[in-house]
């Protein structure tokens, strides 16, 4: 077998060991999904009669930015998963084993899309219940639910790269929440950015995960989408393509 066929094939093995030990640990996927529908209640039943959403239900445009949070959030979960497999001693006992090195890090981002493609679909389905209209074509709807995948997928290996320069699980969570809550809440997920101070909108406006967010939001609301979907691609593309060298690089060192 070639090189890449076998890396593929070691990848495989991870993500089915991955996916089968959600079954098993009911609470992992059971707490991912608690989180992101407190913040539908809250926001929904909460904080929406007070925001101003013009032209669009607040649930409306509340729910795009609800999915984009949901798989940014997995990349805490990514990290977290690695990092108690390292505690564990888990990457030690790979190592020792005749596979490709990067199975470990392909299969855990790889399954992490997976998981968090499950909780987007229920997400989804929760915002059906308190109001949710989706208007877009069933065309536009999946191209939205692929940019949020390829989000899911390049933020996960962000949360890989600050798993593997940490070196306990607690300082990964922290660490991994730290970059995540300025993205989120200083984005169009919650609010439109016009209702901001100048410098904080100039940010806000331009950042990744207001790009996302934007597609996002215009692909499932019917909505002039503009560039923002080649936007999210170039943002996570390059993501990606940084992330993997440093992780690549870091899960060596840690191997050394």
């Amino acid at each position: 077998m070639t090189a890449p066929g076998k890396a593929l094939r070691d990848s495989g093995i991870i993500v089915w060991r991955q996916l089968v030990q959600l079954p098993r640990i009911p609470e992992v996927l059971i707490f991912a999904l608690i989180q992101p529908v407190m913040f539908v209640l809250l926001f929904r039943y909460v904080f929406g009669g007070a925001i101003a959403t013009p032209g669009e239900s607040y649930v409306n445009y509340l729910m795009p930015g609800i999915f984009a949070q949901t798989v940014a959030f997995g990349a805490v979960a990514s990290g977290i998963g690695l990092a108690e497999d390292l505690r564990r001693g888990i990457i030690d006992r790979f190592r020792s084993l005749p596979m490709a090195r990067s199975a470990v890090l392909v299969g855990r981002t790889v399954s992490d899309l997976v998981r968090n493609f499950a909780v987007v679909m229920v997400m989804y389905i929760v915002g059906l219940l308190v109001g949710f209209r989706p208007e877009g074509s069933i065309g536009a709807q999946v191209l939205a639910f692929l940019l949020l995948l390829l989000t899911s997928f390049a933020f996960s290996w962000i949360g890989v790269v600050i798993a593997l320069s940490m070196k306990t699980v607690e300082a990964v969570q922290s660490a991994g929440f730290i970059w995540l809550f300025p993205l989120t809440f200083a984005s169009s997920a919650f609010v439109p950015t016009d209702t901001m101070p100048g410098w904080l909108q100039a940010f806000a406006e331009n950042q990744p995960f207001t790009i996302v967010v934007n597609a996002v939001r215009a692909l499932f609301l019917d909505q002039p989408v503009g560039n923002y979907v080649w936007l999210t691609l170039a943002w996570m593309i390059g993501i990606t393509a940084v992330m993997i060298p440093l992780a690549t690089r870091q899960y060596r060192r840690r191997s050394g």
